[in-house]
Parts: C-alpha cells; structure tokens; sequence
C-alpha cells in the first residue's frame, strides 16, 4: 500500500512536470488565454492572456496513474466519475469563456445541472453499492450518521457545495493547488491509516500531479488551471471523502473551500439587501485580502498553512 501511493505519487508527478512545458506553449497557440476581471485587483492585469485549462495535464496524469492501479483498486472507480466529469464540466465552460468569448461561459444555471446530474449518478452508485459506507462519521465523537433515504440529497448539497467552494478558491496564483495538495495528503493518511488503503494510488497521483503543476502555477503563473481542473479537483475531494464516510469533516480540513464560498453567498446578499453596499472589499475572500495589502504570494501561503493545521485537526477529530 505504501509503495504503491509512491510509486502513483512519483508517477504523477513526472507525468505532469514532462507534459506540461510542451502544453504551455501548445495553450498560447490555441490562445487559451485567461481572462481576467475588470473589476478584480489591477494587479491581475498583467494575468491577461497567461494560458489556461491547464487542468487537463494534471488530469490526465491522475487518469493515467488510476488506470494502471484500478484492476487492483477498484474504489477509485467512483472517485474517477466525478473527478472526470466535473472536469469536463469545467472544459466546457472554459472553453465557451476563454475560446468563444462567452464572458459567463455556461450560465450558472447550466453549470450547476450538470453538476447535479453527475453528483445525482455517483450518489446512487454508492447508495446501492455495499462496498461504500452509507454513513458519515460526526467530528470529534464515535458516532456515524445513517442517513437512509436522506443520503442521496446530502451527498447532493454536500458535493456540489464542495465543488462550487474549490472553483472560487482558483484565484490566486497557486492557491487552489497548494491548498488542494494538502487535503491530497491528508485524505492519503486517512485512507492508508484508518481506512482500507482502498484510495491509496488516485490520493498519491493527486499529490504528485499538483506538486508537479506548482512548478509552472506557482507566482507568477505560467499556466492556470482554469474551471477545468478546480471543478475536477472539488469532485476529486468530495468523492474521497464519502467513500471515507467522512463528509462531515469537509468543512474543517477543507475551510478554504467553504469560507471562499461563503463569502461569495455573503457579499451577493448583502450587497442585494443594503442595495449596493458590500462586507468585504471584493470577494471570493482570498481577494479581499490582496486589497487589504496582502501580496499574493502571503495569502497563498497563509491559506496553505490553515489548511495544515485544519487537516492535522480533523486527525484529531477523527480520532486516527
């Protein structure tokens, strides 16, 4: 078990750090080029233009290394499913933003029944399957939830939530991959130490896969990894975490994901109900705090060591 998240760790890695210095290139000339915000921070402008869907690199890493280990580990199966399809997901929208033109890409409607069509096919999946748990352990006790016929609107909420708080963390340079990488980790411990290994090769090739990104993601950004790989890897997290019957956790050792998303909620509804005043100078948060006067780089690595410290807590909570 520990060899094989290794060798998927190393596997990932190589893959990603050898593809991704001849995709970047390939990226400009398709001109995947990122837009940014004209009401974002005016440092982002010098972004205009830097390439994007880079998430499809790492993705295929992760595809490649789940495929050599799945006759072995077929749990990763389901965790593929949402990975993949969330990626695709975000593909779309990416494509119809950065190619198109379309400043919306999918319209939020669009987005979010897609999500829920394939969250709606991976819940049932588990749901009728008695190799994925169907509870969902409470924080800091010993008691597991069942759920019954509420399990498949909470995997729902749960997922979509998830996914839709990775997708509002993809805003700085390196952010959601340092933060995601260290959930990676954690959710390799989780599954090597207090599970049954079964997630052990597509946990290793998401860790190596991201450390290798963070070489060309890390400020200044020569690629991002657009809504194509922040949707994959919200599905990716959410997927492990109910075939850990950990779901429950996510808020702790995820945090970045959910406070992003909230502010988001937060700042639309007051901003509705005040008619036009706002609670955070600028929001997903992480921008709020660049506008404060923090540089990129110490949100990121603010953010990164939070998200440290939360998933050393949730070892604690789950009592590993």
């Amino acid at each position: 078990m520990y060899l094989d998240f290794t060798v998927s760790v190393f596997l990932g890695f190589i893959i990603v750090s050898a593809l991704m210095p001849r995709a970047i290139p390939e990226l400009h000339k398709l001109k995947f080029g990122q837009e940014v915000r004209d009401d974002g921070p005016k440092s982002h402008l010098k972004k205009q233009g830097t390439p994007t869907m880079g998430g499809i690199i790492f993705i295929l890493a992760i595809v490649i290394v789940s495929l050599i280990f799945m006759g072995r580990y077929p749990k990763i199966i389901p965790v593929m499913l949402l990975t993949v399809g969330f990626g695709a997901v975000g593909f779309t929208d990416d494509y119809l933003k950065v190619v198109k033109h379309q400043s919306e890409g999918f319209n939020p409607k669009q987005k979010f029944i897609c999500q829920l069509l394939i969250t709606l096919i991976f819940a049932i999946y588990l749901y009728r399957s008695d190799a994925y748990p169907h509870t969902m352990l409470v924080p800091f006790t010993e008691i597991s939830l069942d759920l019954h016929w509420v399990y498949i609107p909470a995997v729902l909420f749960i997922v979509t939530a998830t996914d839709n708080g990775s997708n509002f963390t993809d805003g700085l340079d390196g952010l959601c991959s340092s933060v995601t990488a260290v959930i990676a980790l954690f959710l390799a411990f989780v599954t090597m130490v207090k599970g049954d290994g079964a997630l052990t090769p597509v946990t290793g090739a998401v860790f190596g896969s991201l450390m290798g990104f963070l070489i060309f993601n890390c400020y200044p950004a020569k690629v991002f990894m657009g809504d194509t790989g922040s949707l994959a890897l919200g599905g990716f997290v959410s997927a492990c975490a109910f075939e850990m019957g950990i779901p429950l956790f996510i808020p702790i050792f995820a945090f970045i994901y959910l406070i992003e998303v909230l502010s988001v909620i937060i700042q639309v509804a007051y901003f509705k109900k005040t008619h036009g005043k706002r609670i955070f100078r600028m929001a997903p948060i992480h921008h709020h705090f660049e506008l404060s006067g923090w540089s990129e780089t110490k949100v990121v690595t603010v953010f990164t060591i939070v998200t440290v410290l939360l998933c050393l807590l949730s070892t604690i909570g789950m009592k590993v």
